[in-house]
């Protein structure tokens, strides 16, 4: 079973950038799409961004085309979600998750596509 690990999250003002990173342990996280989600309180979990295994896709939610980046660390074995110009109303718990992916390469913004999930991380935004 594969557990994925969430590093990153913490308290901030608006306009302040974070980086979060998604490691898979004892796995090599290229073979695996992997996207990134996020519950805030009262709320439903809502797709943040994604990326294919090759890289070759991304996709981000309207909400945060511009301002959030994904992107693969293969030193660092790693996805990490780069968090720019950062408002209260992305106060939330981010999940990272990841699908292996042998064959084909997407990055979905489904959950339902997932098969494994980390445990979040929080990222609170003072105005």
């Amino acid at each position: 079973q594969e557990q994925l690990v969430e590093s990153g999250g913490g308290l901030v003002q608006a306009g302040d950038s974070l980086r979060l990173s998604c490691a898979i342990s004892g796995r090599t996280i290229s073979y695996y799409g992997v996207g990134w989600f996020r519950q805030a309180p009262g709320k439903r979990r809502e797709f943040v961004a994604a990326i294919s295994r090759t890289a070759r896709y991304t996709n981000y939610s309207d909400s945060v085309t511009g301002r959030f980046t994904i992107s693969r660390d293969s030193a660092q074995n790693t996805v990490n979600l780069q968090l720019n110009n950062l408002k209260p109303t992305d106060t939330a718990v981010y999940y990272c998750a990841a699908r292996l992916t042998a064959f084909g390469d997407s990055a979905s913004v489904h959950d339902s596509a997932y098969d494994y999930w980390g445990q979040g991380a929080q990222v609170t935004v003072s105005s």
